[in-house]
């Protein structure tokens, strides 16, 4: 089954007093997805090469953040919403810090490039649902 037809499914409504945009999470959810996937492969790469044990250890780091994330986002009925601030705001800046590192090898390491690609659009979902995210 397709994940966002299963989200879709479910009942959305959330704990009384707080308002989320929920096509917007679930576009955060797809790139946090693609965000963990790219830093689990650019790590499994990363490993192999000299000198890359700092970059590794980034990406896995943010792939292991990305992954909470995505599991808080799909339980929101359960969401506190600041909880759910800071864990974003936490992505963002571990996705700062994972993007700068494989920037700096992205001309000599394609894995690196990508992932710094899948970092900065996983921040600027991420950013963009905490700006959607109130309480009323």
């Amino acid at each position: 089954m397709d994940t966002m037809q299963m989200m879709k499914s479910m009942s959305m409504d959330m704990p009384e007093g707080m308002t989320m945009d929920m096509a917007m999470m679930q576009e955060c959810i797809m790139s946090m997805n693609a965000c963990q996937m790219a830093c689990m492969m650019c790590a499994g790469q990363d490993m192999g090469m000299d000198d890359m044990g700092r970059c590794a250890s980034m990406c896995m780091d943010m792939a292991d953040m990305a992954q909470t994330a995505m599991g808080m986002m799909m339980r929101p009925m359960g969401m506190d919403m600041a909880a759910m601030q800071a864990m974003l705001m936490a992505c963002v800046a571990m996705g700062k810090a994972c993007m700068a590192e494989c920037e700096m090898h992205a001309d000599m390491a394609e894995c690196c490039r990508y992932c710094a690609m899948a970092c900065k659009d996983m921040m600027m979902k991420a950013e963009a649902m905490m700006a959607s995210m109130q309480m009323a």
